[in-house]
């Protein structure tokens, strides 16, 4: 095909064009998924016409729902006055603003915006920020970082390098040096006080100050926690461990960073997770949400403490993206922020979720459901072998079901969702911040359904 040729049909398309596309995180030998040609609210459709409620708001990212015309013409406006600008000693006024109500929406004193393109980069950059602050202040050891087992925080070498999941990890090493695990908050599989909320998530962060001590204060530079964990399947903290987490921090100069690349804007019913969680970290590091998907943009937000001495004499942060606060998505993002104070979103999730948690735990009669955990519009379903000792699925069953059965036979029931293995296999959902009590129903429906299906499978 030459440039010049008409855009054939969609269903063309499906057939030439996945030999070109390579696809992100896919067994590049199974079969071609299916094209989704459009969206409107909480729902989309595939090139054969079958419409799908997106449980995963694409990917933790649609918060406002699809198909928002206001957005695109905010879009295109921007685009026609101005399509691109870099941030590299210019601005544009997008940037400033969306920079300027970040700031305003985050606790304390996180009031320093790096611009990114996603979730990963943001990461990427409060690690090398937390490294050279270090050196700047006279600690120049200060470099590793704690984070827990199972956790995802991105692809590029130092984000993968903090990231918690071996397999993830393998094909690249040797990665950024200076990674480190302690466990995680998963409850369900807990060894230790399992039974008590409040004792677990003590000794959970104990384990932080455990790992800062063997390795030596000196040479920590940060503590990486997502408020929720994604990987494992939506592992909340018990009470009072993040408030023990940042004392830990602390009493060793160790920076905090809350990633909420996933749990920032509304997720969990408040612009940025760690409000709902009650700490204040060092960094805050977001993306997908923040836009709703309209356009890729991230962000890394530093506390004035952390900004302070790179604003003297001939200093710089010698690092950024080409597309970092691009117009066109600072735009949106300021449009889709409107939304969520003109429609109320996060009030919305906070009305909600103690509903939508009644309607997934609706879930734990099945006998291949052993937990269903989760906090605002963020759930999962952990799947067991035997209910009674919570015994899980071993490889080739989690095969059979988490890759082969259960992507395809939730689509064929009408709902996008995730199921995951990278800890113990789940089902996740996360549908955007539009959803109600119709749209809780459906999901705990066809996931009764399916899960039905696919627990005669063993």
């Amino acid at each position: 095909m030459t440039f010049t040729e008409p855009h054939p049909p969609v269903a063309d398309v499906a057939e030439a064009g996945w030999g070109n596309l390579w696809p992100h995180f896919t067994r590049m030998a199974a079969a071609p998924g299916p094209v989704i040609t459009r969206g409107e609210g909480a729902y989309i459709w595939d090139e054969q016409g079958r419409r799908m409620l997106d449980g995963l708001s694409g990917l933790f990212v649609v918060q406002a729902g699809h198909g928002r015309r206001e957005l695109a013409e905010v879009m295109a406006a921007q685009a026609t006055e101005l399509a691109y600008f870099p941030v590299w000693g210019y601005a544009t006024r997008p940037a400033l603003q969306l920079a300027e109500r970040l700031a305003d929406a985050a606790p304390g004193d996180l009031n320093r915006v790096f611009f990114t393109t996603g979730g990963g980069e943001a990461v990427e950059s409060a690690w090398k920020v937390a490294k050279q602050y270090f050196k700047l202040t006279g600690r120049p050891l200060k470099h590793k970082v704690i984070s827990r087992a199972v956790a995802y925080h991105g692809t590029p070498q130092g984000a993968l390098a903090i990231t918690g999941l071996p397999a993830m990890k393998q094909q690249f090493e040797p990665l950024t040096p200076g990674g480190f695990r302690v466990p995680n908050t998963n409850i369900y599989r807990a060894s230790e006080h399992g039974d008590d909320p409040v004792a677990f998530g003590r000794w959970a962060a104990d384990r932080i100050e455990e790992a800062i001590l063997f390795e030596g204060p000196d040479t920590v530079a940060a503590v990486v926690l997502e408020p929720v964990q994604n990987s494992g399947g939506c592992l909340t903290p018990p009470p009072g461990y993040f408030q023990r987490v940042r004392e830990i921090c602390d009493a060793y100069d160790v920076l905090l960073v809350s990633d909420e690349v996933i749990c920032a804007f509304g997720r969990h019913g408040t612009t940025f997770a760690c409000e709902k969680f009650g700490f204040v970290p060092d960094i805050v590091t977001c993306a997908k949400g923040m836009s709703s998907g309209y356009a890729p943009i991230g962000a890394m937000i530093a506390t004035d403490r952390i900004a302070e001495p790179f604003q003297h004499g001939k200093t710089m942060f010698p690092h950024g993206y080409t597309f970092g606060g691009h117009p066109v998505a600072a735009a949106v993002s300021l449009a889709n922020l409107d939304i969520f104070d003109r429609e109320g979103l996060n009030r919305r999730v906070l009305d909600n979720e103690a509903a939508f948690e009644a309607t997934m735990r609706k879930l734990l009669d099945l006998p291949i459901v052993g937990d269903v955990r989760g906090d605002g519009y963020f759930w999962a379903v952990e799947l067991v072998k035997d209910k009674a000792t919570k015994q899980t699925l071993d490889a080739e069953e989690r095969d059979l079901l988490i890759r082969g059965f259960l992507p395809a036979a939730l689509r064929d029931n009408g709902l996008y969702c995730r199921p995951d293995d990278r800890g113990d296999p789940v089902v996740q959902v996360a549908p955007p911040l539009i959803c109600g009590q119709a749209e809780f129903d459906e999901i705990e429906r066809i996931l009764r359904h399916t899960l039905t299906e696919a627990a005669a499978l063993l």
